[in-house]
């Protein structure tokens, strides 16, 4: 396959990282502290056992409903009929009726806020047509990001010995969950109400006492049973660097903070984010072949960033852009190559996606008359 190979020094990402301090005294079992962008983790404690994750659950569950909505299968707007399985759901509840219909932004807006069980099963039930169906696939979406420590047995986090999650993978899903910035509309929210079909309206107050209460947090989601403890999958961003913290199996919900904070505070005071390639910087033209247009801009898919502790300096790697030859028709945001990330040894550190940020539609005829006639008038 013919690739054009461009060569770019920069500054780049994942040089090593200085471990976390043990001196954080964590009370919870498990813990992690990520960063958002690369993935890298900052902090770690226990992160593969696996444990019961209650209603953190739901991070996957609006993971397939973003990802339903950014697909076209559903709209903010559309309508949602409640089942008597819902309504019956039992824990943390807003009280939905069987029969009343309510728009998926509300049930969604339910689920980020006050964690709610019938409003999750309501929406499992309209995006499979049952709930078992819905768990089949949040398992099938767990497998494709390589969650190989969790399992799904229900879309609202009850307890159930099949039922289980580690705090790596937690963070990883919520990672994949940030990928669609609208959930931060909701999980952002301390309090709002639900109208219900009568005028009645329920109180929403966000489980997540950190987005009232830390500057900076703007998601994700609690949990709490019996087996499972206090848990917290929480993210916040300051000065362009986004974290993802987790911590299961917390004593008490004031822990449960405590500890969450405890990480968050750690990671702003101990790291920095440097983007070294904007994903909106052009990576040059490309030829296009059988297209109405002979050459196209590419782009990285994602921001080249690294994660650095705040004393440390940037280093040198080479960005080694591979692109495919690209034959319109093309849509926009297709994958077109890569970029190799190399060190100073010649080591690939990580592959990034190359993109189009448009569509290339394929030349007609006169499309390939007027490219002809401007060859022949070119000189060349």
């Amino acid at each position: 396959m013919k690739k054009i190979l461009i060569t770019i020094f920069a500054f780049c990402l994942f040089i090593p990282l200085v471990n976390a301090a043990d001196s954080l005294n964590l009370s919870s079992e498990s813990a992690i502290l990520m960063d958002a962008l690369s993935g890298k983790i900052l902090y770690e404690k226990n992160i593969d056992e696996k444990l019961p994750m209650a209603s953190m659950t739901k991070i996957m569950s609006m993971l397939l409903i973003m990802e339903n909505i950014e697909k076209g299968n559903l709209t903010y707007e559309e309508t949602v009929l409640i089942s008597e399985n819902a309504s019956g759901m039992g824990g943390s509840q807003v009280f939905l009726q069987a029969g009343e219909e309510y728009t998926v932004n509300d049930l969604l807006k339910c689920i980020a806020i006050s964690s709610a069980n019938d409003a999750v099963v309501a929406m499992a039930e309209k995006i499979s047509g049952s709930v078992d169906a819905f768990v089949e696939l949040m398992n099938t979406r767990a497998q494709e990001l390589g969650l190989v420590n969790t399992h799904f047995a229900n879309p609202h986090g009850l307890d159930n010995e099949d039922h289980y999650s580690t705090a790596r993978d937690m963070a990883l899903m919520a990672k994949e969950l940030l990928s669609h910035e609208d959930i931060l509309k909701y999980t952002s929210i301390y309090e709002d109400y639900l109208t219900k079909p009568d005028g009645s309206q329920v109180w929403l107050v966000n489980t997540n006492r950190l987005v009232r209460f830390y500057d900076g947090v703007d998601g994700l989601k609690t949990g709490y049973t019996t087996e499972a403890g206090y848990c917290l999958t929480a993210t916040a961003k300051k000065n362009d660097l986004r974290l993802i913290s987790v911590v299961m199996k917390s004593p008490s919900a004031e822990e449960r903070s405590s500890d969450t904070s405890t990480l968050l505070s750690y990671g702003f005071n101990s790291f920095k984010n440097n983007i070294v390639l904007s994903k909106e910087e052009s990576l040059g033209k490309v030829k296009v072949e059988k297209g109405k247009i002979d050459e196209i801009d590419v782009y990285l898919k994602e921001d080249a960033t690294e994660i650095l502790s705040v004393t440390e300096k940037p280093s040198d790697y080479t960005f080694n852009i591979k692109i495919d030859k690209i034959e319109a028709p093309v849509k926009k945001d297709s994958i077109v190559g890569t970029a190799e990330i190399i060190d100073n040894e010649g080591n690939i550190i990580k592959e990034a996606e190359i993109i189009v940020k448009e569509d290339i539609e394929k030349a007609g005829f006169l499309d390939y008359l007027k490219q002809n006639l401007k060859f022949l008038t070119s000189g060349n």
